[in-house]
């Protein structure tokens, strides 16, 4: 007969437990134990007692809803926004400013360890207004055809009347979106909308997402849309893609770019280019990365539109700016048209391969997408050589996993600076300036 087995602490999903709240885990939950067992609970704070439902228990860990706080925390505020935890956006409004800055202090240093990586005893904050700060957002529309985000831990529509993070204009204009596409239906019924506007909000891009190729008096629509929204520069109508397909540009309406004016510099900004998206701290987020940066050659990797590469031209005598992006391409030889910065439409990859045992730069930017460098590149960049480089990163975990691998080739950390570019969400952006140990010549 089989011996009976041991009952799980949390054999019971929806079973209420009381815990306590240890510290704060990247993505946004905090984490608590039951019976050493790891269960991650959004929402909750660091140092407090609550009572918690469990809604999914892992071999590894579980995860718990919050039923009641029995002992709250000081850090513990009236989150600013009414949307706040039924929204997917955000993870840390019912924390003070200060509470969610050491958050993200800890997670950093805690994922760099993990990773066998020694972080510097000071890792230096870079922190603005965390009100109003966002220039783009991405809403999807409900069934009735009202705007809102993605709920948390769902994909159900959440409306939205305001969204205390983002810059109010496009607040404004995602709600005006709904309604002028409700005049419209059903020739045009939208599934989203991505808004962008620039610094100041005098300008704005919107790219309209739809399931089949509603062409139909999308003119019609951007115009009264424009009527509602003065600022509204341009418009375009994007066919989504299905699985990995990439949306389709079917119809555009005015403007295919705005201006946006970063410090001292104008930069063109296209339909779906990236580009940083907290207004408060591009320029100190450019002084981070360049500031005291000179020499006879720069490259600039994952360039987007030239952020740094313009910044850079006035500290070296050549410039490579290495960008594929097809949103991004031409605005990026537009930026840098009659600087000494050369754009270069290339994955980076493929520049490094073709690069690797040429000229030496004295310097190399990269800023990479979430998924990081990779192995093959950090080893590229370990041939390569240069002096100095400075990663920029929107990911801790592939941030840990790639210093890990440019230590051992020969790099040192001279700086970290978290940069909090995404308040009152788990998300954070980190600056790493690296020094070459030994450079072979």
């Amino acid at each position: 007969m089989k011996p009976p087995s041991k009952k799980s602490a949390l054999a019971a999903p929806c079973e209420s437990r009381l815990v306590q709240i240890e510290k704060p885990i990247y993505g946004g939950a905090f984490l608590a134990r039951v019976e050493g067992k790891a269960v991650f609970v959004p929402m909750a704070l660091p140092g407090e007692q609550a009572r918690v439902r469990v809604t999914e228990e892992k071999r590894g860990y579980a995860s718990a809803e919050v039923e009641e706080i029995i002992a709250p925390a000081p850090q513990r505020i009236v989150p600013a926004c009414p949307h706040f935890g039924i929204c997917g956006g955000c993870a840390y409004q019912h924390a003070n400013y200060g509470a969610q800055l050491a958050f993200k202090q800890a997670i950093l240093r805690e994922t760099l360890e993990r990773a066998g990586v020694r972080a510097p005893e000071e890792i230096r904050v870079l922190a603005a207004e965390p009100w109003q700060y966002r220039n783009r957002i991405r809403l999807a529309f409900n069934a009735q055809g009202n705007a809102g985000y993605r709920g948390r831990g769902s994909h159900n529509v959440v409306s939205i009347a305001e969204c205390p993070i983002t810059a109010p204009l496009l607040v404004q204009a995602a709600l005006a979106c709904a309604e002028v596409a409700q005049q419209f239906a059903p020739a045009l019924r939208p599934t989203g909308v991505s808004l962008f506007c620039n610094q100041n909000e005098s300008a704005l891009l919107a790219t309209i997402f739809a399931g089949n190729a509603a062409r139909a008096r999308f003119d019609e629509f951007s115009r009264a849309f424009a009527e509602r929204i003065p600022t509204l520069a341009g418009t375009e109508l994007a066919i989504e893609g299905h699985g990995s397909q990439q949306p389709r540009t079917v119809a555009r309406w005015g403007a295919t770019s705005i201006s946006y004016r970063a410090a001292g510099f104008d930069y063109r900004v296209d339909h779906g280019t990236f580009f940083q998206v907290n207004r408060w701290l591009v320029d100190t987020l450019l002084d981070s990365v360049t500031a005291n940066q000179s020499g006879a050659l720069a490259w600039d990797l994952f360039a987007g539109v030239g952020l740094f590469a313009q910044r850079l031209v006035s500290g070296f005598h050549r410039v490579l700016a290495v960008e594929s992006a097809p949103a991004a391409t031409a605005a990026l030889a537009h930026n840098l048209s009659g600087t000494k910065a050369a754009a270069v439409k290339a994955e980076t990859l493929a520049f490094l391969r073709g690069n690797c045992h040429g000229e030496r730069p004295n310097l190399i930017v990269a800023d990479p997408p979430r998924t990081g460098l990779g192995g093959e590149i950090c080893a590229l960049l370990a041939a390569v050589a240069a002096p100095a480089l400075v990663y920029v990163s929107c990911d801790p975990a592939t941030l840990a996993r790639d210093l890990r691998t440019l230590i051992a080739s020969g790099y040192a950390i001279q700086s970290i600076l978290l940069a909090d570019l995404f308040p009152q969400t788990y998300h954070l952006e980190t600056v790493v300036h690296l020094q070459r140990a030994q450079v072979s010549i």
